[in-house]
């Protein structure tokens, strides 16, 4: 098996998600309690919010490059970041690293891809929405990206992640504002829609909607399977 990096804490909660997914997949995969080889670098959270506050991006990408060069000197042959919003900074990343960072992006235009969509809804963190980094590459591979219309549910949807879910906190009224933003984006003809942040599946599950739902820390982690298993991460 390949040795994969995972630079984690944006939160902590997800990249719990990411572990148990890869930890398990793999142990199915070997019909035993066969682990995969995982070296794991945690982000400060509270640092990396505070230089979102300030607009810091660069500071943001200087310290997922450490992370990453530290896992590289750990033995890791590829990198993935667990969450979306840190991609804003990937192309710095990749330029900087001597392995390969799997993209999140990539592994979610995949999986919309085998259901045959072309239309998808998308949330996450405010940046992730407002910018194309995440829904730009998804477009890339010919699929359409809606995301909310008005600023004040992109700014909300912001807030629950961040104030909320990032501590691990699952608020009905909240849950209730999520899904009423996903089923507006239904009725512009989404024919799926992806949870662009990966602390999102810890509230939204699949029985709460009508459409296909993308858990992006699913797929990433599907993507992180398979290079482990000496696979390529764009197969399906």
């Amino acid at each position: 098996m390949r040795t994969l990096g995972l630079i984690g804490g944006t939160s902590w909660h997800s990249t719990i998600e990411y572990y148990r997914n890869i930890n398990h997949a793999v142990n199915q995969h070997h019909g035993d309690n066969t682990n995969p080889p995982l070296v794991l670098y945690n982000l400060n959270q509270a640092l990396v919010h505070r230089y979102q506050r300030q607009d810091n991006w660069q500071a943001i990408a200087e310290m997922v490059i450490a992370a990453g060069q530290a896992l590289e000197k750990a033995g890791a042959q590829a990198l993935m970041c667990c969450a979306n919003t840190p991609h804003k900074v990937y192309p710095q990343v990749d330029s900087a690293l001597d392995v390969p960072v799997l993209h999140i992006a990539d592994a979610t235009a995949q999986a919309i891809q085998a259901q045959s969509l072309s239309k998808v809804c998308f949330i996450g963190t405010r940046f992730s929405m407002e910018e194309d980094f995440v829904t730009g590459r998804i477009a890339e591979s010919g699929i359409k990206v809606l995301v909310p219309e008005q600023t004040a549910t992109i700014i909300e949807l912001h807030r629950i992640v961040q104030q909320e879910l990032t501590f691990g906190e699952i608020k009905p009224e909240s849950k209730a504002f999520v899904l009423d933003a996903i089923n507006q984006m239904i009725d512009r003809g989404a024919q799926g829609v992806v949870l662009g942040c990966t602390e999102f599946p810890l509230m939204i599950k699949d029985a709460d909607l009508q459409i296909p739902a993308f858990d992006t820390t699913e797929v990433h982690s599907k993507a992180a399977v398979r290079f482990v298993l000496g696979q390529d991460p764009a197969s399906s």
